[in-house]
């Protein structure tokens, strides 16, 4: 699991552009969206969902999960680790 949300951190600072941050700088409860966390925004949750589908084969199916989903790097890992199709 570990492995996975060291792979987790690194696409999102890839994928998001967050050059000014590295890996261990993001805590793993940490909240990704709001003033808290990263700070993210929906259009970061957009490119959270493209990283799921081309990473792990992951589809979204209920829209309504995912601000549970994307929670923090724990929630989406622990969501990769049971619907991981890749």
């Amino acid at each position: 699991m570990t492995a996975l949300k060291q792979e987790l951190k690194e696409a999102l600072i890839d994928t998001l552009h967050l050059e000014d941050i590295t890996p261990e700088e993001i805590e793993d409860a940490a909240p990704l969206f709001g003033d808290e966390g990263l700070g993210l925004d929906s259009i970061d949750a957009l490119e959270i969902i493209l990283i799921l589908e081309r990473n792990y084969g992951i589809r979204i199916e209920k829209p309504s999960e995912g601000k549970e989903i994307f929670y923090s790097i724990q929630t989406l890992a622990d969501y990769i680790s049971e619907h991981r199709k890749k």
